[in-house]
């Protein structure tokens, strides 16, 4: 998953199911009733494809107090143009690979955040045909990332943006309307901390990984090969959970341990037929 969007770390947040409960099926007058799922398989789509304009970074130079600094003042913000012509599919992104949205230098300092600038051109295919994503219009202005990271001169930095493809689709039930609402990290891949692995048999795929520590959860889908890839990961104790299509049984791997400064390579998992 630490790749652009696997890595564009990204990626984590949980959506909440909400429902009205009443003692009629109807909503009341002058309301809407939609019901909002968290999209628990989103290997059901067959593709996830977003249209990125633009990355907008701010970065505070040494001496300057970040409290001071204003988020509206543009003149503390650099944007990097994404000059590609069509919009990227969130799950190529998987398995090590990562798209490059462009390059630029600045000031030593501290990277404090960025934003994210999408289009309007947003879709899924599922069964072949092609479902669009409605983008509320309060992200029009770019999606906030916090990143917090210093930069030194004369170095050279990857940042990853974490675009989580599972946890980003919402449908709204009685509507009908497939929402892109993204949830992203961001970070700099200094020295890869995270995990790795194989999911077999290649006949399970589509096959979502996530890693759960505490409250927190990281989600990617396995590649073509089965391999897959989390980067940007604390320290710790993970749960590895490995979501495969209809025919195979979900599998639960407890007690991955992730150290610092290193990739863990997970042993190789075999899902069974259900």
């Amino acid at each position: 998953m630490k790749n652009l969007f696997s890595y564009l770390s990204i990626i984590g947040m949980a959506l909440i199911a909400m429902a009205c409960s009443s003692n009629d099926d109807n909503p009341a007058s002058g309301s809407a009733r939609v019901n909002f799922y968290l999209v628990d398989a989103p290997a059901s789509y067959d593709e996830v494809w977003v249209e990125v304009l633009a990355v907008r970074v701010k970065v505070d130079d040494d001496g300057i107090d970040d409290d001071d600094m204003d988020d509206d003042d543009e003149s503390s913000w650099v944007e990097i143009v994404y000059d590609e012509s069509q919009p990227i599919n969130l799950l190529e992104l998987t398995g090590g690979n990562s798209e490059l949205l462009g390059s630029e230098d600045f000031p030593e300092g501290e990277i404090d955040q960025i934003r994210l600038i999408l289009g309007e051109d947003n879709y899924v295919i599922k069964d072949g045909e092609r479902f669009e994503m409605k983008t509320p219009s309060a992200q029009q202005s770019g999606l906030k990332i916090k990143v917090d990271e210093d930069i030194e001169g004369g170095m050279t930095y990857d940042l990853i943006i974490d675009f989580d493809a599972a946890k980003s689709i919402v449908e709204a039930g009685n509507s009908g309307q497939i929402i892109l609402k993204p949830v992203l990290r961001a970070y700099i891949d200094e020295v890869s901390t995270g995990l790795m692995g194989q999911v077999l048999p290649l006949e399970a795929q589509p096959v979502q990984v996530t890693a759960s520590i505490g409250d927190d959860s990281m989600n990617t889908f396995v590649d073509a090969e089965g391999n897959y890839k989390i980067s940007g990961l604390d320290d710790g104790t993970y749960t590895l959970t490995f979501t495969p299509n209809e025919l195979y049984a979900p599998f639960v791997l407890e007690g991955v341990v992730v150290e610092e400064g290193k990739m863990t390579n997970v042993n190789p998992v075999t899902l069974v037929l259900n």
